[in-house]
């Protein structure tokens, strides 16, 4: 890990960036189950993989939250969202259950010289993999407080008890390499040039993400 530099920063793994933040939300969780909290954001049961050659954001803010997946209990997520974001080599997949057997729908975008935009992006994720550079990055702000980055929310943000909890943010941020898990992506705009979409019968590296 290369050291810390005021205004810019660079990590070899987004990951390590991750850890705080994801050690929150477990103590979170506990809190969550022992009634402290409320949970109100309900998602898909199903995970799904996301890959992207680039990711270029402008306004950048990370923090921790709780999922609740449809027929689970909830989960602690990191939430990391943009302002805006550019990204080239995007895929998205997901296995869906079915009578005849696991069907994977694998979506692209962004290939050759076009690129999917998004405003105000917001992605819950629990793994998350990158070669990243952030500039003007502020570790450890509280929540309630950031500067950068889209409104920062979710039930534990909303809630006085934990908006003070930990966040981190950075004026610009650019990952190369990503591979994530996610529970949920939403974003204010998203615009998927070059789009395709296929279904394809089975699981497995061969015709997921990854």
């Amino acid at each position: 890990m290369e050291s810390l530099v005021r205004g810019g920063t660079r990590w070899r793994r987004f990951a390590v960036v991750m850890v705080p933040s994801v050690a929150a939300t477990a103590a979170i969780g506990v809190a969550l189950a022992q009634g402290a909290l409320a949970a109100s954001f309900s998602v898909s049961g199903q995970q799904f993989k996301v890959t992207a050659k680039t990711l270029h954001g402008e306004g950048f803010v990370q923090y921790g939250n709780i999922d609740v997946p449809s027929g689970r209990g909830p989960v602690p997520v990191a939430v990391s969202a943009f302002t805006d974001a550019t990204i080239t080599g995007l895929c998205q997949s997901v296995v869906v259950p079915t009578p005849i057997g696991d069907v994977t729908l694998r979506l692209t975008a962004g290939n050759g010289s076009k690129k999917v935009e998004a405003h105000n992006l917001y992605i819950d994720l629990d793994q998350l993999d990158a070669d990243a550079t952030f500039t003007n990055i502020n570790i450890g702000v509280a929540s309630g407080a950031t500067r950068y980055g889209p409104p920062v929310e979710g039930s534990i943000v909303n809630n006085p008890k934990t908006a003070g909890n930990f966040a981190q943010e950075a004026e610009v941020a650019d990952l190369t390499d990503v591979k994530q898990t996610a529970w949920a992506t939403n974003a204010g705009t998203f615009k998927l040039a070059g789009l395709s979409l296929r279904l394809n019968k089975g699981s497995g590296s061969s015709v997921e993400c990854y």
